[in-house]
């Protein structure tokens, strides 16, 4: 299976990337995480975006706040999926990240999730990897089937309170 390459700005976005490596963990998928600025370490970003795909990953993630160009960085310097993640920020509750990372120009696009979605990151990776991996496929049908039971019963639980 192709592995999930995730990096983030700052070890400050490491409770949104902890959601992320916990979902991928949870449908066993292969990731690396790494720390690496757009803007401090542009070099290092660049190079884990170009060796990506020789590297065995299948998708990209990446999070980062404020200005939020790393999705861009990476995205721009592989032809792989990449996800972006809009981290929130102490300024402007992650608009300034989301506009940034949603704002791609032509050629360069950039999926992205919520501000602080790591979970869905996570899910969107696995829903591209597994076009081709059919026992990851089952896996994504088997978690929203589980997820639709816990809605389900917590339905069932308020209809009793509520509804005589």
């Amino acid at each position: 299976m192709k592995k999930v390459g995730i990096v983030m700005g700052s070890d400050s976005d490491l409770p949104i990337i902890r959601k992320c490596t916990d979902m991928l963990s949870s449908l066993e998928i292969p990731y690396e995480v790494h720390v690496y600025s757009a803007h401090r370490t542009p070099a290092e970003a660049g190079d884990f975006a170009r060796n990506a795909k020789s590297e065995g990953f299948g998708v990209m993630i990446a999070a980062a706040g404020m200005a939020a160009h790393l999705a861009g960085a990476v995205a721009a310097n592989t032809t792989l999926p990449v996800i972006g993640i809009p981290c929130k920020s102490t300024n402007l509750d992650g608009i300034d990240a989301l506009l940034s990372t949603v704002q791609m120009p032509t050629g360069i696009p950039v999926a992205t999730v919520a501000i602080d979605g790591g979970g869905n990151a996570a899910l969107l990776a696995a829903q591209m990897l597994a076009i081709e991996d059919e026992t990851l496929a089952q896996k994504l049908i088997a978690k929203r089937a589980a997820d639709a039971k816990k809605v389900l019963e917590k339905n069932a639980a308020v209809e009793a309170e509520f509804n005589k």
